[in-house]
């Protein structure tokens, strides 16, 4: 399965793709960056064109989304907000299942503690994903989105043939 992981932020969003299977590894990724004085249509824009250019590239089976975190101020979540719409409509889209996963959820999943921070957060990434170069946050982020849902889609495989049997 291929995974591509989104961390959406209106002036930078990451991406990264992973494949999963018996081993889990890195397929690519990067930083979508807009300019903050571009008016917000041309960084949506951007942004929708960044992620599908991805999605065309990497053909992803699931879409794996950052949630909404409650931003410093209501305008902040507002833009996020439009920032993750335009993510979620370019996977639509082209039909790739989305998955969305709060912010908590992912750092729990990587360390274990729902507050880590964003560099252990890119600690754990480097790990299970054997990188040797430093990513930046956001595309490290990005990847801890991908990993999440490998471990949950993982996680769920597990269980139903544990149900079955």
């Amino acid at each position: 399965m291929i995974v591509l992981g989104v961390d959406p932020g209106s002036h930078a969003t990451g991406f990264g793709a992973i494949a999963t299977g018996p081993v889990v590894c890195m397929l690519g990724g990067g930083v979508i960056r807009t300019k903050s004085s571009a008016p917000l249509p041309e960084r949506l824009l951007a942004i929708h064109e960044g992620i599908s250019g991805a999605i065309a590239e990497f053909k992803p089976d699931v879409l794996a989304v950052e949630d909404l975190f409650n931003a410093k101020n209501a305008r902040s979540s507002l833009i996020l907000g439009h920032a993750r719409g335009v993510i979620l409509l370019a996977g639509a889209g082209v039909g790739v299942s989305v998955a969305e996963y709060a912010p908590r959820e992912i750092k729990q999943a990587l360390t274990g503690n729902g507050g880590a921070t964003k560099e252990q957060v890119r600690f754990m990434v480097m790990r299970l994903l054997g990188l040797k170069e430093t990513p930046a946050l956001d595309l490290s982020d990005a990847l801890a989105v991908a990993l999440a849902h490998s471990g949950r889609a993982q996680l769920g495989k597990k269980l139903s043939r544990k149900i079955e049997g």
